[in-house]
């Protein structure tokens, strides 16, 4: 009997998944990603990712079982906490530069929110990645932003609009492409931090 056979299948499989390197992992998934943006969640192959990445279908089958894993994990290994390190000493400043910050990236985030669409409707796992890497980060870090604010005294614990701040500027990212067949840039973010997100705080 073989060394490979007598440590059993479980450690083979491990064997051949060990062989794939943190940056080529990274190569499938952004591969994955960008062809869900360009061509939607129900066009993405295994099949299309291996021709992409130079590889065999096999391959990415060892590592992930199905699409939905693989689009997953990919989600997942993208994570990004796009408001990081913002901090100007005051709520109404975090929150314009959160602005900022958010019209950089809103069109790729948004292009990929809209392609997966239905599918993260119809599969709990891929669900979840979604918040994992494009929900939770940012409602976590504009949570912080509040939580500053409120110790600085600049805004009452209670005040009814501050549950709302997530639900309004991410809410502003999904639905502007929408509405007017265009994202939420800089300049149109920051507007709408002046004119909506602000005054209902009652700050300026």
């Amino acid at each position: 009997m073989t060394s490979q056979a007598a440590d059993g299948p479980e450690t083979v499989v491990a064997s051949r998944r060990s062989k794939i390197t943190p940056e080529r992992e990274q190569e499938f998934f952004d591969a994955v990603l960008e062809q869900i943006r360009e061509c939607g969640y129900d066009a993405l192959t295994m099949e299309g990712v291996a021709a992409s990445t130079r590889c065999s279908k096999s391959t990415l089958y060892r590592q992930w079982k199905t699409k939905p894993q693989f689009v997953a994990a990919a989600l997942r290994a993208n994570r990004q906490v796009r408001f990081s390190g913002i901090d100007t000493g005051s709520l109404a400043g975090d929150l314009r530069e959160a602005a900022r910050a958010a019209g950089t990236w809103s069109g790729r985030d948004t292009q990929l929110l809209q392609a997966l669409g239905h599918a993260v409707m119809q599969d709990e796992e891929l669900q979840q990645a979604l918040r994992d890497a494009l929900v939770e980060p940012e409602i976590e870090a504009l949570q912080e932003m509040i939580r500053r604010g409120v110790e600085r005294g600049e805004i009452a614990a209670d005040h009814p609009a501050l549950e709302y701040i997530p639900a309004q500027l991410l809410g502003v990212l999904r639905v502007r492409p929408v509405l007017e067949g265009q994202y939420a840039d800089e300049e149109y973010l920051a507007r709408f931090v002046e004119a909506a997100v602000l005054p209902a705080l009652g700050l300026t």
